[in-house]
């Protein structure tokens, strides 16, 4: 007997189907729900399972917080993001409160003290055991990894794929012969040979360069916040960049010249801030993370450009009072370099650094030149980076 497909009766089983399954999740879930959190029946670990499983639900609003009220993981996030978002992630929060206690959880959801956290946890009404949930439910996620990206398929895979590709096409070529037309070996031999040594020569030039760049900060400190909104220089933080090779990560202290009293953000509330305090307070050292890379094998002080350069930031490193998360505009690559040699011109006047140029100061007085460039004085000699 033949069984023919019916689209429509298959459909309608579907339909049938999950909602028998979707039902008894319901049934079943809504006896967890009913089951009191100090149930005798249940074991210590089946207890502390049952919890987790709550809490989870509890934190991405599976169950209910309240009428139209969004889930904690509405606001605290739990993925990787490459813009800022100024509240907390939850693995954030899970590091700060886990081993905080209960009732200290429930004092900062319920009774928050900063302006920003009494506004955006207005109408939020928690009873105890949904606070001893979610806290179970942090302590869970700070002793867990972060979960881990999913793998990207990417010029690698292709690269080997097309290695073993010329390989087989090869070995048919000259022992096997089962494709008869060698005209299709030597094509296939070619195009890869083209792309693999493109990708060689591409990669090669890319290595040491992370044009983009933007890493995830301990901290959410926003240049644009400080820098653009509030008008703070540059010097400010980066006080030892006219005389230094590096322009120097500025410590909690600096921080804290205007912390001290500065103790909530208008965007993140308390949150980041006590991140700061949290390290000055315990002589801990804030472990931001450098964008601005270069290889080993290149020389570059800031001195140099800065103080005796007279360089503005933003030619280097972009519009950063416009950006809440910085990252690196230019590729630092070597020809970009050479390129503003080759047509930066140097500030000789009143410039203390370059006095010991008498020739050259003579003939700007005298009118036999207007100017120099970075390049007639050594700016394009391998010695001066490569040392």
């Amino acid at each position: 007997m033949i069984i023919r497909h019916n689209p429509v009766f298959h459909s309608f089983s579907r339909v049938i189907f999950f909602t028998i399954i979707s039902l008894s999740s319901t049934l079943t879930f809504a006896e967890d729900i009913s089951e009191p959190l100090g149930n005798p029946d249940h074991s210590e670990n089946h207890l502390n399972a049952f919890s987790l499983k709550k809490g989870e639900r509890l934190f991405y609003g599976l169950i209910s917080l309240g009428e139209n009220m969004p889930s904690c993981a509405s606001c605290h996030y739990t993925a990787y993001t490459d813009t800022l978002n100024w509240n907390p992630s939850a693995y954030d929060i899970a590091g700060s409160y886990s081993s905080k206690s209960i009732e200290e959880l429930r004092m900062v959801l319920m009774e928050p003290g900063g302006k920003k956290m009494t506004e955006v946890h207005a109408g939020y009404n928690l009873n105890d055991e949904q606070v001893e949930l979610i806290h179970a439910f942090f302590i869970n996620l700070n002793e867990s990894q972060a979960p881990p990206k999913k793998p990207v398929i990417n010029n690698l895979f292709i690269f080997i794929l097309l290695h073993i590709i010329i390989l087989l096409a090869v070995i048919d070529l000259f022992f096997t012969k089962k494709i008869k037309f060698k005209a299709v070996h030597l094509v296939v031999i070619l195009a890869g040979t083209i792309w693999i040594t493109k990708t060689v020569v591409v990669e090669s030039i890319a290595v040491g360069r992370q044009k983009n760049y933007a890493p995830l900060q301990p901290i959410k400190f926003s240049h644009k916040v400080h820098a653009g909104t509030n008008g703070t220089d540059c010097f400010y933080c980066h006080n030892i960049a006219e005389r230094s090779k590096t322009a120097g990560i500025p410590s909690a202290n600096v921080c804290m010249n205007c912390h001290i009293i500065v103790r909530e953000g208008t965007n993140s509330g308390k949150f980041e801030i006590n991140k700061i305090l949290t390290a000055y307070d315990n002589n801990m050292p804030i472990e931001w993370i450098k964008i601005h890379n270069l290889p080993d094998h290149v020389f570059f002080s800031h001195a140099q450009h800065v103080g005796a350069g007279k360089l503005d930031c933003a030619e280097c490193h972009g519009t950063i009072k416009e950006m809440d998360v910085v990252h690196q505009v230019n590729d630092l690559s070597m020809g970009w370099c050479l390129d503003c040699h080759r047509t930066r011109k140097v500030q000789f006047v009143e410039n203390e650094y370059y006095e010991t140029f008498k020739d050259y100061h003579a003939q700007i007085v005298s009118g036999q030149m207007d100017s120099l460039l970075v390049a007639q004085i050594g700016g394009t000699n391998c010695m001066k980076c490569h040392y």
